[in-house]
């Protein structure tokens, strides 16, 4: 208790030296990990509120198992207005696969209660592709889904991570990833099935009703700084990359002009908003002479149907474009 008591201190200082350090307007906050039901977050809201004063969208991701009417209460009070949960899964077996502490029917109870607190922008996380799953198994997990009526949904594709249980599985031969046509086939399936119920695709792994996408994770994708602060934290201010390390140690690491805009510029290929290199051209001077050579790769796509041009110079990914993006970002960088 005193380390989380500590680690949460630490964490509202460096908040409340942030103005002081960088200058700029803070929009949205994201407490992300799962984590707030094991701390008391209210030295870290307080250090908001005296730092940058109010903000637009304050978002807590929590796990099913530690939601209690208590702690709901608690984040309301404290400013908290938009709700993530991970949820994973609403298939027993497959959560329990995943080595998950909640079942089907607790994410279930949690999202309601969630609902219940108040919370009219909340939503949660799928994983589509995890082995075993069935199109059977996967189509009844998003009729659970869909049925919670959710404002907003990520939809993540299963990726081997070095070192987890899963990849030791793997590694060993027990258990089988399934193909990247099958996890594309799930992903698409819970497109339909949320389109159907309103929530719009506005990212690569993202949908949510109009009006209720994560504004903290818009202001990442179009190139935008954000502060990363805490262990595992990513930040980016300027030129300066920022991780989080344990002790309150931060690894840093710079990179060019030329490079800083290209990675903000592309970013925006991920959107279903698409890149405007007119845009990009007035608000990124570096990336001057990437522009024509960009422009025609992206008519060369658009031939492809992996892109379409929309209006003026802006460029749009189309469903397939969406499926291949880390291909297109990396024949653009």
């Amino acid at each position: 208790m005193a380390e989380r008591e500590g680690y949460v201190a630490r964490i509202a200082r460096e908040i409340a030296a942030l103005p002081r350090v960088e200058n700029r307007t803070v929009s949205t906050v994201y407490f992300g990990g799962g984590t707030p039901a094991l701390c008391d977050l209210r030295p870290v809201c307080t250090a908001v509120r005296e730092a940058v004063g109010p903000v637009d969208e304050f978002t807590v991701e929590l796990n099913p198992r530690d939601v209690t009417p208590s702690l709901l209460s608690d984040l309301r009070e404290l400013g908290v207005n938009r709700v993530s949960m991970g949820v994973q899964s609403l298939d027993d077996k497959a959560l329990s696969a995943m080595g998950r502490p909640h079942s089907a029917s607790m994410a279930e109870d949690a999202f309601t209660a969630v609902r219940k607190a108040g919370f009219d922008n909340a939503g949660f996380d799928l994983i589509a592709g995890w082995p075993g799953t069935t199109e059977g198994s996967w189509r009844r997990t998003l009729e659970r889904a869909v049925a919670l009526g959710p404002d907003h949904v990520s939809v993540y594709t299963l990726i081997r991570e070095p070192g987890t249980a899963l990849d030791v599985a793997v590694g060993d031969g027990c258990v089988k990833l399934p193909g990247d046509d099958e996890a594309l086939v799930q992903h698409d399936m819970a497109r339909v099935a949320l389109v159907r119920i309103g929530l719009e695709r506005y990212e690569v792994s993202n949908f949510a009703r109009p009006g209720r996408e994560c504004r903290h994770n818009l202001a990442v994708w179009r190139g935008e700084d954000y502060v990363g602060i805490g262990e595992g934290a990513h930040g980016r201010v300027g030129k300066r990359r920022t991780v989080g390390m344990s002790g309150g140690k931060y690894e840093t690491s710079l990179v060019s002009p030329e490079a800083d805009a290209r990675e903000r510029a592309l970013f925006a290929l991920r959107l279903a908003e698409g890149i405007d290199l007119d845009t990009v051209a007035n608000r990124w001077p570096v990336l001057a002479e990437w522009i024509p050579r960009w422009k025609m790769e992206l008519e060369s796509l658009a031939t492809h149907e992996i892109v379409r041009k929309a209006h003026g110079n802006r460029f749009v990914p189309t469903c397939r474009g969406m499926e291949v993006c880390d291909a297109v970002m990396a024949r653009l960088a």
